[in-house]
């Protein structure tokens, strides 16, 4: 039985950018007919919005390019740390968030930052779509669809 490669994708709250990024991944996997070689989940920083679904705003726009987020939105965890062999942070906030959770030194390795998958991006970070307008939310796809990519080749 092959070990499954699992990727947990973290933002702040866990209503936009990362429950994207678990849909946009899911949906690349399988197309590629990967799914059963991962295993992909999403969590956040803080636990403002546990157990809610993600930010409506973010699921219109990702609806309108065949995404459905199903994720329910939850705090990271200590045992992701064990768990995930990905743990990857959506902009630089998070990734010191992420470092300064980690309970032991050997997990760093396993927190990498989303943008640095990306082909073609100027954007270092995912920037959090939540307090603008409807350019965020499609940028945050865009940029999302590249790194998920490059995510994606990296691990092959």
């Amino acid at each position: 039985m092959m070990e499954k490669t699992k990727i947990l994708f973290v933002c702040l709250g866990n209503i936009c950018r990362s429950p994207s990024a678990e849909a946009v991944m899911k949906n690349l996997i399988y197309k590629k007919g990967e799914e059963k070689r991962f295993e992909i989940d999403s969590a956040g920083i803080i636990s403002a919005h546990e157990g809610r679904p993600a930010d409506s705003r973010m699921q219109t726009h990702a609806k309108k390019r065949g995404y459905k987020l199903t994720s329910i939105s939850r705090p990271v965890s200590l045992d992701d740390f064990n768990y995930f062999d990905y743990i990857i942070g959506m902009d630089n906030q998070n990734m010191a968030d992420l470092k300064s959770l980690s309970s032991n030194i050997n997990s760093h390795a396993k927190i990498v930052r989303m943008m640095d998958f990306a082909y073609d991006s100027n954007y270092d970070e995912v920037p959090d779509p939540y307090y603008g307008g409807a350019a965020g939310f499609e940028l945050v796809l865009d940029l999302l669809e590249d790194a998920c990519e490059g995510l994606y080749s990296s691990i092959k």
